[in-house]
């Protein structure tokens, strides 16, 4: 992609509506617009990151033996009002004024979740226990109505959320795919470039049973835990039966309070759903039972502008190479466009993902600095300077040594 073909452009102001670091600095370097609160646009820069964190977590769930599908984003009634969550004040709900003037007016809500829309049609396929167990997943657009929508990306009304559902025979087949779902969100969390600690958690309006949240400890987050020092056992401020101060109950270690970030979390729901929507299966006595859920999301986005919170300094975003928009940030200085391209052209037929700033109305200064808030983890440039050296200067992002590498040699040294 060539930086002159971009239709977006870096701010050199951060937005005065915004207090988040990730809001300022996707907002800045054009990877988001903000639309309205909790609301925002992924421009390309933002799409291409969105796309790659969606990429990892279909790698990981597809191994856990998750089928990908796609439901509604639009839900009616007739889903949410045996499980008692259609008048919740969670979601937007779609004809209330056309309602008002014809009462037989179908109504619906936006999707907040989708455990009844997937329940039901699980009726129409599960009868026996040898249809059991199976998971599936979906990648979609999720609207909550959210009262405190701030934080940029970390609190919003409209977001993209991977949402997987679990269906079994029983409690323990259950427990055995929590376990898995739970080591394969860590991976996901960790080829985001991001630590998570499994925590215990409230179940909300989504389960009455005790959950788990994979929190990312940092200074901004809008959670508190109570985590051990040393094994790293984790509990919610809003459950927690231990304090500040307080000896782990699993290996005796000091339990330390800590603000920290949710970006993903874990139910088991139990027959909630299965009973209220009449999901049964004969079991091996020919006895009829409920079938056994569980529920598991991640917000894209969430993890998106966490990332940028942990990952970042004073000059800009710093991208873990996996979800990096490019892995590269080419810039040209001198006027030497010519052999500036063969770099660029040479890059992109070795499969090298290249964001090439070839902008003739941009200062160097100006070049650097758009480099460092957009934050591709390796910046190249070629100059007089390096050309005089039959080279390239190589730089991390995240480190201030500057090498010259031969052109020829380029490759070898991503």
């Amino acid at each position: 992609m060539k930086l002159s073909q971009l239709f977006t452009k870096t701010l050199r102001e951060a937005p005065t509506d915004e207090e988040a670091i990730n809001a300022k600095l996707l907002v800045r370097s054009g990877f988001v617009f903000k639309n309205s609160a909790g609301i925002y646009s992924f421009l390309p820069l933002g799409w291409r990151v969105l796309n790659k964190i969606a990429d990892i977590i279909r790698e990981e769930m597809n191994a856990i033996g998750g089928q990908e599908l796609f439901m509604p984003a639009l839900v009616e009634k007739k889903y949410m009002e045996p499980t008692g969550r259609w008048d919740l004040d969670v979601g937007y709900y779609v004809n209330e004024k056309r309602k008002a003037q014809n009462e037989k007016q179908e109504q619906f809500v936006l999707g907040w979740s989708h455990e009844e829309v997937l329940t039901t049609i699980a009726t129409k396929f599960i009868s026996s226990y040898k249809d059991l167990p199976f998971s599936a997943y979906q990648i979609q657009t999720k609207f909550r109505h959210e009262a405190r929508a701030k934080s940029g990306l970390l609190r919003g009304r409209e977001f993209m959320m991977k949402d997987l559902y679990s269906f079994h025979v029983s409690e323990e087949d259950l427990s055995q795919y929590y376990e898995k779902v739970a080591k394969a969100y860590h991976k996901i969390f960790e080829r985001c470039g991001l630590k998570s600690i499994y925590t215990l958690a409230g179940g909300g309006v989504f389960t009455d049973k005790f959950t788990h949240e994979f929190q990312i400890l940092s200074d901004i987050g809008e959670d508190t835990v109570y985590i051990c020092d040393k094994c790293e056992y984790a509990e919610n401020e809003e459950i927690a039966k231990i304090k500040n101060g307080d000896r782990c109950p699993n290996c005796n270690g000091k339990i330390e309070e800590k603000k920290s970030i949710e970006v993903g979390n874990i139910f088991n729901q139990g027959t909630k759903y299965s009973e209220a929507l009449d999901l049964q299966f004969t079991g091996e006595n020919g006895h009829k039972k409920p079938v056994v859920m569980g529920a598991y999301g991640i917000g894209l986005g969430r993890v998106m502008g966490t990332v940028v919170e942990v990952h970042h300094d004073d000059r800009g975003i710093i991208w873990p190479e996996n979800i990096a928009p490019f892995k590269v940030h080419l810039i040209v200085l001198d006027g030497h466009n010519k052999e500036a391209d063969k770099v660029y052209d040479d890059l992109i037929k070795n499969g090298v993902e290249v964001l090439y700033d070839d902008r003739e109305d941009r200062t160097p200064g100006e070049k650097f600095a758009d480099a460092d808030l957009i934050g591709c983890p390796i910046r190249l440039v070629v100059s007089k300077k390096t050309l005089e050296k039959d080279g390239v200067e190589i730089k991390k992002r995240n480190s201030k040594e500057l090498n010259i590498a031969k052109i020829a040699d380029i490759k070898k040294q991503l």
